[in-house]
This record gives C-alpha cells, sequence and structure tokens, in this order.
C-alpha cells in the first residue's frame, strides 16, 4: 500500500471502500466520479459512442471496407517461384519467430526460421542492451545462416524484429525520443513521420530488418501499465499519426524509396483492443461493445492499413473474453478480408499459449484462427515440432500454412531482404557516427517542447530569468532514465547510468548550460535540503520507469518516490516560487503537488533530450511557446480512472485537448486535496516482503503438518522452528529462521486469504526473489508457490543457500508453471520449507524481471 503518512491524502469511506485488488498488479474497481474541483475547458472533446448489445459473433459487414494495397505480379510470382521450391520443414519454419536469447545461429539454419526477435532484455551480450558492432555481428550471423543451403534448394533469409518503440532504444548512444503519450500532445503528424524515418535510420545502423510499431492502442483506463505507449483516449488522434509512421519507417508505397535504404519494416499493433481491458488490467478482457470495438480501438488500423503497413501484431487481451490471439473472426474475417490487410499477422509474446485448449509449445488453434508467424521467444522449438504435426496430421490444413507463408514471402521480398545482403553491407551499417545525428537530435528536442502541456502558470511565472539564481530538486532532474521511461535500454528501463547514454542529456544539464550562459546560477539538491536563497526552483520528478503489466496500478494517487514532494511547500514557505516538471507515463492525481507549486508542466517521459524542457522554461527562442495539449483528461480524484463518454458526470480536473501558453492569464485555484481514495487493501504483485514486514494483505503463516499458526509478532515459534528478527539491509528488517533439532518439514508462507493472477508474470520472464544467508553451513530448502489454503496445489523447486553472506535468490515462475502450478490462482506467492537443523536469514521477498534471460529453476 501506499505510505499516506507523508502526503496531505484526506481518504473519504465513499470512494474504493473495503475493495480489495484480484488483478496481478491491484486493480480495483472505479468508483462514481464527482468533484468539485474546476475543469478548464477543452478545445476537444472524446468522439461520442453509442453502444449496442454485446454479441457473442463479429459483423465483419459493419467494418469499414478498405482497399487492400494493390499486388505485385512480379513479387507474387516470385513468391509462387520460391514455394515450389521449399520443403514442409521449411514451410513451418518461415512460420515460427524465437527471440535472440533462445535462438543460435545454427538453430536458424537447421529449423528454417523465419524470424528472430530480441525482446526487451534479450540484446547479445551480459547487458539488455549493447552497441552497434555487436548488435551488427548477431545480424550477419544469423543472416548468414538462414542463407546456409546445405540440404534445402532454396534459403530464405531471415528478418530480425525488435521494440523500437520511441526510437532505438537498446542501441547505445541511439535517440530516445518521448514516449507515444507525449507526442500525441503534440498534435504534429509530420513529426511524427519525421521522428518514425530518424528511428528506422538508426535501426539500419544495427543491422535490424523490422520494430514492433506504431502501437495504435486507445487507452481507455489510466491505470493501464501502457498507457503512455498510447497517443491518446481520443481515437481521432491515433488515427491522425496511424499512418505517418508507417510512411516513416517504411516509406510511401509506390515510391522509388518504399522499403529502400534507411527503411525497416513496420508492425502495427496490437490487432485489437488493447487499451480498452476491464480496470485496465494488461492482457486481461476488454468487455466492450462490437461499435465500440470498432470506433474507438479500430481507429488507428483504417489509416495505417492503407499506409502499407507490412504487419500487424494481435494482441494479448480478450474481447469478450474471446483470447485475440485466437480470435478467426477478427483476425481473418476483419482484418485480413474486411480491412483488407494483405501483409501477415504475427503474434506477441508466447500469446498464442493463452487460446484456451494451448499451450506455448502447441497451438494450432491460433494459427488457424490467422496468426501467420508465431512469436516463441523460449518455445519456439516445442512449437516448431507441433506445427509440423499438425500439418502432417491435417489439423493445420496445406492451403492455410501456404498462405501465411505467401504473407511472409510476400512481406520479406516488398522489403528487400532477398537483395539487400548480409546486414553489415548495407547503407548505414556499423556507422556509430549515423547516430544521434544533430539534425536528429535537434528533432527530438522539438518533439520534447511540443509534447509538454503547461497545466498551471499562476501569475505568469513561466517564462523563466535566465539570469536569475535556480535551485533544481527532485530525483528526475539528474536521470535520464528516469526522463525516458520503460523500453528504454532495458523492458522496465529502470536504474541506467546516465554514461549509458552517450548521446543524450538530462534536464538538469540542459538547465545549467542556459542559466550559466546568462549568467545565472544553479544549486542543484536534489532532495531540496540546500539552505541557499533561490530566486525560484524547478521541481523534477514523478513516476519510476515501467513496462507492460508491471506499470499496471489500482489508482492513480501518485506515489512520491525518490523525492519526498511536501519539500515543495517548505521550499514555497521560505518566498521561492516553485515549477514543477512532472514526469510520468499517464496522467495522475498529484493535487497536493500541483497546489504547492506556482506553475505545473506534464512533461510525460521527454526521453534523451532533457535541454528541450530548458527551452521552455526559459523561452530560450522568442518563437518558443508552449503548444501541448493533453491527449488524456487529467483525473480530478485517485479514482477517476476510467474514460468512459457513456457515464455521466464525467467532471476531470483537467479536459483532453486543455493546454496554457505563455500568454494565458489563467488563474488555477488550489484544488481539492481529497483523493476519493479509502482505506482500500491493495495487493502488491511486485514486493511481498520487505523492511521487516510483509506488505500487505499478505501476512506470514507458519505451518507444520496439519497445523499452521499466524506470526505477527517476534520472536515467536511453531513447535521447534523460532522465528526472530535479523538484519539483513538495516536493522531487524529480515527474519531468522532457526530450529536444533532434526524434524520433520516446517514451512514459513507469505499467504492472504485472496488470489492473484500470475499467467501474465509468468509468460513474462519474471522472477520470485528473495534475500537470504545460512548463519551455518549451505542449507538445502525447497522454495514454493500455491494457491492458498489447498495446500494440494502447491509446488517446490529447490534451492542451496549459501552460509557466503547474504545474496539474492531467484526462481522462475514458469518454472512453477512447468510443474503444474496454476498461476491464475495464486494466494501464497512464497514458501520456505525445509527440515532438519538450520539457521536461516530471510529478507525482501519480490517480483523482479528476469536478469539474465535463463529459467533458474534450481540452484546448488
Amino acid at each position: 500500500m501506499f505510505d499516506t503518512s507523508s502526503r496531505r491524502r484526506l481518504l473519504t469511506s465513499s470512494a474504493l471502500g473495503g475493495l480489495l485488488a484480484l488483478s496481478a498488479l491491484g486493480a480495483t474497481g472505479c468508483a462514481d466520479r464527482a468533484s468539485d474541483a474546476p475543469t478548464p475547458a477543452a478545445d476537444t472533446a472524446p468522439t461520442p459512442v453509442t453502444a449496442d448489445v454485446a454479441a457473442d459473433s463479429v459483423n465483419p459487414e459493419t467494418w469499414p471496407a478498405l482497399a487492400p494495397q494493390p499486388l505485385d505480379p512480379a513479387i507474387e510470382e516470385r513468391v509462387t517461384q520460391i514455394m515450389t521450391k521449399m520443403t514442409l520443414e521449411q514451410k513451418v519454419g518461415q512460420v515460427i519467430q524465437g527471440d535472440s536469447g533462445t535462438v543460435t545461429p545454427e538453430d536458424v539454419k537447421t529449423y528454417r526460421l523465419g524470424s528472430v526477435l530480441s525482446g526487451g532484455n534479450s540484446a547479445p551480450g551480459p547487458l539488455p542492451y549493447t552497441d552497434t558492432a555487436t548488435w551488427l555481428a548477431a545480424a550477419d550471423a544469423y543472416f548468414e545462416a538462414s542463407l546456409d543451403d546445405e540440404g534445402v534448394e532454396i534459403a530464405i533469409p531471415v528478418i530480425w524484429g525488435i521494440d523500437a518503440v520511441h526510437g532505438h532504444t537498446n542501441l547505445t548512444g541511439a535517440i530516445v525520443f518521448p514516449h507515444n503519450i507525449g507526442l500525441g500532445a503534440a498534435r504534429n503528424p509530420d513529426l511524427i513521420e519525421e521522428i518514425a524515418r530518424i528511428t528506422a535510420h538508426e535501426l539500419t545502423v544495427s543491422g535490424h530488418d523490422w520494430t514492433f510499431a506504431p502501437t495504435l492502442a486507445v487507452p481507455q483506463n489510466d491505470r493501464w501499465g501502457r498507457t503512455y505507449e498510447g497517443f491518446s483516449e481520443d481515437p481521432d488522434i491515433v488515427a491522425a499519426y496511424g499512418d505517418r509512421i508507417v510512411y516513416g519507417l517504411q516509406g510511401r508505397p509506390g515510391d522509388d524509396g518504399f522499403m529502400g535504404a534507411g527503411r525497416v519494416i513496420s508492425s502495427a499493433k496490437h490487432f485489437l483492443g488493447d487499451g480498452g481491458t476491464e480496470d485496465g488490467v494488461d492482457q486481461g478482457d476488454t468487455n466492450i461493445s462490437e461499435t465500440e470495438l470498432r470506433e474507438i480501438h479500430g481507429a488507428g488500423y483504417y489509416t495505417s492499413i492503407p499506409a502499407g503497413v507490412q504487419t500487424v501484431m494481435a494482441s494479448f487481451n480478450s474481447w469478450q473474453m474471446r483470447k485475440l490471439h485466437g480470435d478467426k473472426e477478427l483476425l481473418t474475417d476483419v482484418l485480413k478480408d474486411r480491412l483488407g490487410f494483405n501483409g501477415f499477422v504475427v503474434g506477441d509474446w508466447n500469446g498464442h499459449g493463452q487460446v484456451p485448449g494451448c499451450t506455448n509449445t502447441d497451438c494450432p488453434q491460433s494459427f488457424n484462427a490467422g496468426v501467420d508467424m508465431y512469436m516463441a521467444p523460449d518455445s519456439w522449438k516445442g512449437l516448431y515440432d507441433s506445427t509440423l504435426r499438425h500439418v502432417q496430421e491435417g489439423t493445420i490444413t496445406m492451403e492455410r500454412l501456404d498462405d501465411a507463408v505467401r504473407r511472409i514471402l510476400r512481406v520479406k521480398i516488398a522489403s528487400g531482404i532477398f537483395e539487400k545482403g548480409k546486414p553489415s553491407t548495407r547503407p548505414n551499417a556499423g556507422d556509430v557516427a549515423q547516430l544521434a545525428l544533430p539534425a536528429h537530435r535537434a528533432i527530438a528536442r522539438q518533439a520534447v517542447r511540443e509534447s509538454m502541456v503547461l497545466l498551471k502558470n499562476n501569475d505568469g511565472l513561466l517564462p523563466l530569468e535566465a539570469g536569475a539564481t535556480v535551485m533544481v530538486v527532485g530525483d528526475g532532474a539528474d536521470s535520464l532514465s528516469k526522463a525516458s521511461g520503460g523500453w528504454t535500454l532495458s523492458w522496465q528501463g529502470r536504474g541506467i547510468a546516465n554514461s549509458e547514454f552517450p548521446n543524450g542529456q538530462t534536464i538538469l544539464s540542459g538547465i545549467t548550460e542556459v542559466v550559466e550562459a546568462a549568467g545565472g546560477t544553479v544549486i542543484h539538491s536534489p532532495d531540496g535540503s540546500a539552505t541557499e536563497a533561490a530566486d525560484v526552483v524547478i521541481a523534477i520528478y514523478g513516476e519510476d520507469p515501467y513496462a507492460e503489466f508491471q506499470g499496471d496500478v489500482p489508482h492513480l494517487d501518485f506515489a512520491p518516490n525518490g523525492f519526498d514532494t511536501e519539500t515543495l511547500g517548505e521550499l514555497k514557505e521560505k518566498g521561492m516560487p516553485v515549477v514543477s516538471v512532472f514526469l510520468s507515463g499517464r496522467p495522475l492525481w498529484a493535487n497536493p503537488e500541483m497546489n504547492d507549486s506556482d506553475a505545473f508542466i506534464a512533461a510525460w517521459l521527454p526521453g534523451s533530450e532533457g535541454g528541450g524542457i530548458a527551452d521552455l522554461l526559459f523561452q530560450t527562442d522568442p518563437g518558443y511557446d508552449f503548444t501541448g495539449k493533453l491527449s488524456y483528461s487529467w483525473p480530478a480524484k485517485a479514482t477517476d480512472a476510467q474514460i468512459d463518454p457513456k457515464r455521466a458526470p464525467y467532471a476531470p480536473l483537467f479536459a483532453l485537448g486543455y493546454g496554457l501558453t505563455y500568454g494565458d492569464t489563467t488563474q488555477v485555484a488550489a484544488f481539492s486535496e481529497e483523493s476519493g481514495l479509502s482505506e482500500a487493501y491493495v495487493i502488491s504483485s511486485n514486493v511481498f516482503y520487505e523492511r521487516g514486514e510483509a506488505v500487505s494483505p499478505w501476512t506470514i503463516l507458519l505451518t507444520e503438518a496439519e497445523f499452521s499458526k499466524t506470526a505477527d509478532s517476534f520472536p515467536t515459534s511453531i513447535s521447534d522452528l523460532i522465528i526472530s528478527r535479523a538484519d539483513h539491509l538495516a536493522q531487524e528488517d529480515g527474519l531468522r529462521l532457526s530450529r536444533a533439532a532434526d524434524t520433520g518439514p516446517q514451512e514459513l508462507r507469505l499467504t492472504a486469504p485472496v488470489q492473484m493472477d500470475l499467467t501474465r508474470q509468468s509468460n513474462g520472464a519474471m522472477e520470485m526473489v528473495f534475500a537470504a544467508t545460512s548463519f551455518t553451513g549451505p542449507k538445502e530448502v525447497q522454495i514454493g508457490m500455491g494457491c492458498g489454503e489447498d495446500r494440494t496445489c502447491d509446488q517446490y523447486v529447490p534451492m542451496t543457500i549459501s552460509a557466503d553472506g547474504w545474496a539474492d535468490y531467484r526462481v522462475s515462475l514458469s518454472c512453477f508453471a512447468d510443474l503444474g502450478a496454476d498461476l491464475s490462482t495464486v494466494g501464497t506467492p512464497f514458501i520456505i520449507s525445509s527440515q532438519g537443523v538450520m539457521d536461516l536469514g530471510l529478507s525482501h521477498v519480490r517480483l523482479e524481471e528476469d536478469e539474465d534471460g535463463q529459467a533458474n529453476c534450481a540452484n546448488g
């Protein structure tokens, strides 16, 4: 739960009272929305939606009939000729994509795989990101392996895909552009196309062929951890960008430069309804009418498909409980037939395994529904075997297999992959001087300026006088990682040192450059404790980075992290005006911070060109002004998460389209500091035990045989097992489990009277991590997970705890799934079981992303 002790959060019993979050990251229901806060006028409004009755089947005839991109007869003839020379095994290999963390060049040759991807943490080498030379060497190795024609009549080149969603952000030295939420606020399709063109240019430096972009989600609930990947809650804004990103990445169909030098294959994602799930739960169910699905969530595809997007990625979510990866009506009848999409559909990370009746290694249902290329990062080999068998047995027809292979070859030929040569021989390849070109960095800096939204500027505080004494506070000022957010150098984007952004500039550096050039002084005091007087305080703070389901939240209350925002009021009381630069991947309820700020800027996640912030704080050019407008409405309460135009009244704090300029004289009055939250218990699926306490609602349960006991104070015992306090990182922040006798198994369990769904976390390569030590010799234990009171569903993996001091131990959630654990009904996420004499320390039990790309199922 968030800590209310240091914030002015007035909780009410009328909203969210007594609710217990049951989703993987604690999504709760939405309270009815009402607010006494003023609502500045908007210049645009959400597109109205007329509801229809939800149906069990799709009505393709109600969807737009789009003219398909004309097929090139020469390409079609070439595809036909190639397919006549392919073996069945080659055709099956073409529809399989594996992750570079588990696929070797020899695998590509042996199985004739159609594609390789690199997930958010799957760069070659020990880190989740790497340099140009390392990427390019791996690209060459895969490409050359795919063209080895030993044993086949014809060899098909492999294509390599990656998530370059706001620049090529797994490549050292590449530009990190603002995330889509900020670009939506810019309302500038020309700028969007330029950003996509630059991203494609930098992808060709490292030898990549394909980016999984654009994201065309239309987020309708800001609790979703991928909100920042959507340009707007308004489908019209998303539609205005859909074609321009595709043009920037691929070029325009029919032009000489289409898929030429400096261009890459694009992928519109995620089809369909990923931004509409109930409670904003990632990979959840979008329980809306077909009309809403079509009019809101289809909008970006109506522009990107006519623009010639070559691939479309299927979505993890369900629609009316129908998993999209297995929905033939939407993937085939609507997308391919009605919308005229003639490229290929690629799955998402083991998304096929979530289709009822499927596993990660066996899912003909998904292929028959319309997925042409499975994304099978770590399951590719088993999936290859089962798919080959299904074709041989007729479960998958040759007609369907040939359709998928034809679509894949069509895209490959159109991309020029057969003629381009190995990646290192192509234009731009390996030339690090092509990264972060000055003209390209200028575009990124322009994007920062245009994405910022000025929410408050009382008494015309902005622009600031550059020659003044400026105090800069907050943990976001000198952190490129925090300013960039998730999908930056690693999947989650956390804790990356500034030195890993050699072509980036922090916000602090940008401010210092401007102020010192004008003869002013910068006082950098991250925690705001500096005693010097300043003419103005610039506070830069906000959310820590996150990606996908790890970013799902139960409510929109901003919980300060890394910087105590109570400091803002203290600084104001000293007579210094305060400007807040708020870094976030979604609108958040931050009324106390707004009230303590004379000016408040929604800067979103601006990326690596921090100087763009200074450009507007100090108006470094007479032509600069705030032009950004909210592409998401801003919540009046922490419970205002669902964007639902059919509900009334909906009174946001700031409406869609709101945004001030320097010249606006609007005086924003103090806002209510009633968050709308009650004393609600919220499951945290990230942390279960820390700082000496079980994180609510988890409790410590001690068990042996048929007896159990709750440990609510320490020391305590069950039979001869004594639980006391231990020092790990701080005094008594851990537990000590000691037993002098050699008796039967006893367990310490972290449990709650509810269940949570960890299926997504297992699929996303998450691990249970805990700190432990043995105070005597090495000790064998069993680490388990279960569904709760029914201990028959517990599953365990062996671990050996070392006596060499405190260390982290990791168990992949997939290990429990492989043992048969139902991870959709976890009520006991952590068990440590042992017998015999022991003296163990235990601390900091939590979930973290996989750090080495390998399944950790045992040690010792």
